[in-house]
């Protein structure tokens, strides 16, 4: 099945965007900052099996050329942006061209695999008084979650096309063996949905309710089951894309695809799926969302879920932070942990665990894929008026996501739950 996505929305972008990386942070607070920030990340860089080159020549950790290597451009540029605004600055950095990698995620892997490591013990302390607060006015009210989730998923449809498959799937795929290449991500991609059906119980006759809907795959695949389908998102790109996706299938008459919120749903339902929405939500309304799963579920029915989890300790460490991938990413948002989620399960909700898989190489080998796409379509997202900026700041995400798994600091899990008799 082909969809003609031609004539939606394009963001071109406008340069005023990109006011944190026109300039680096200037003045003595600056110059000082970023003299600790270059004392520290030297002494970091000289520690990891990684490369670092200076425009002068310098040259910084492992001798192997075959290593990662970190080509610094603007030296005074990188440490005065990092001293005054940490990771943040690190990562406008990128954006601003002050670095750039022959292999990124390779690079980031190695940062990711030290992280509590490369900052001293004693400057730890002093990360509260350092780090930049998250904004209240990110935080996920009704309103807000619309707007959060619309700075990124209605950019364009046509831009997500350049660099997922044809399924249109944009979350971890579950590949038959690895390594993967790009033509087995449709057919992992539909391994991973079907096994969540199949937690789910997803058969003829099923009422399913999909929270975060995508472009659709998964209420395409739910409905050739034979299960009626209802689906909401707050992305009217996506409901547009997915809603003609599910038209020419011939699906109509069993999928419903809303413009609602998860808190806005009522109705009782067989089996709830939602995948990678959760991290969307934001720390203060994860036990509303678990208790909207608990309340919509039916009794005997089986809620099922794709999370990105993170350590426990580094959730509650960045609960209130803000982020580089928060600030131009995904406003609003915070990955779980394990621990938070069998927490609010069990002690706020009717849900219990009954299966959990771990799909976190396949996520490092899904980025890799989309990530290697995203460059060699370089002129063709040009062409939807995306500029350099936002090319370098999205090949920094998608190499940043690849590392956290291919580190380990992240996982990814389907998960899936049963109501019992009561909390």
């Amino acid at each position: 099945m082909t969809i003609d996505i031609a004539g939606t929305s394009t963001a071109p972008v406008d340069p005023g965007l990109w006011p944190a990386v026109t300039r680096a942070p200037r003045g003595p607070l600056a110059g000082a900052a970023g003299a600790i920030a270059d004392r520290l990340f030297r002494r970091a860089a000289a520690r990891l099996p990684i490369r670092v080159v200076y425009p002068d020549g310098t040259l910084i950790g492992a001798a192997d050329p075959t290593l990662p290597t970190m080509v610094v451009h603007r030296p005074q540029a990188l440490v005065r942006r990092v001293g005054r605004y940490g990771l943040i600055g690190f990562g406008e950095s990128y954006m601003a061209g002050d670095w750039t990698s022959t292999d990124p995620a390779g690079l980031l892997t190695e940062f990711g695999k030290r992280l509590a490591e490369l900052i001293p013990p004693v400057l730890q302390r002093f990360r509260p008084l350092a780090v930049v607060r998250q904004p209240r006015s990110q935080h996920n009210s009704i309103a807000q979650a619309r707007r959060n989730v619309s700075e990124h998923y209605d950019l364009s449809n046509d831009l997500f096309a350049e660099f997922l498959d044809e399924t249109m799937t944009y979350s971890s795929a579950w590949f038959g063996s690895l390594p993967a290449s790009w033509p087995d991500l449709p057919d992992a991609q539909h391994r991973k949905i079907d096994r969540l059906l199949d937690a789910a119980r997803v058969g003829p006759g099923s009422t399913v309710l999909e929270i975060g809907t995508g472009w659709g795959e998964l209420c395409l695949r739910a409905a050739a089951r034979g299960a009626r389908v209802r689906s909401v998102t707050l992305s009217a790109e996506q409901q547009r894309l997915a809603t003609a996706r599910v038209a020419a299938a011939g699906l109509a008459d069993r999928v419903d695809i809303e413009l609602r919120d998860y808190r806005d749903v009522d109705g009782s339902y067989d089996a709830v799926v939602s995948v990678e929405m959760i991290e969307a939500v934001g720390y203060r309304f994860w036990p509303t969302y678990f208790a909207a799963l608990d309340r919509l579920v039916a009794p005997g029915g089986r809620v099922a879920i794709q999370a990105i989890t993170m350590p426990h300790d580094r959730m509650m460490a960045s609960r209130n932070t803000h982020t580089w991938i928060q600030k131009y990413i995904f406003p609003g948002g915070l990955i779980p942990s394990t621990e938070a989620i069998i927490g609010i399960t069990e002690g706020q909700t009717r849900l219990r665990t009954v299966d959990m898989l771990s799909l976190r190489p396949h996520y490092a080998a899904t980025l890799r894929l989309w990530r290697e796409r995203f460059v060699q379509r370089r002129d063709a997202v040009a062409a939807l008026g995306f500029d350099d900026v936002f090319h370098r700041m999205w090949e920094l995400y998608l190499a940043y996501s690849e590392a956290g798994f291919r580190s380990g600091y992240l996982d990814v899990y389907q998960w899936t739950f049963a109501p019992t008799g009561g909390p």
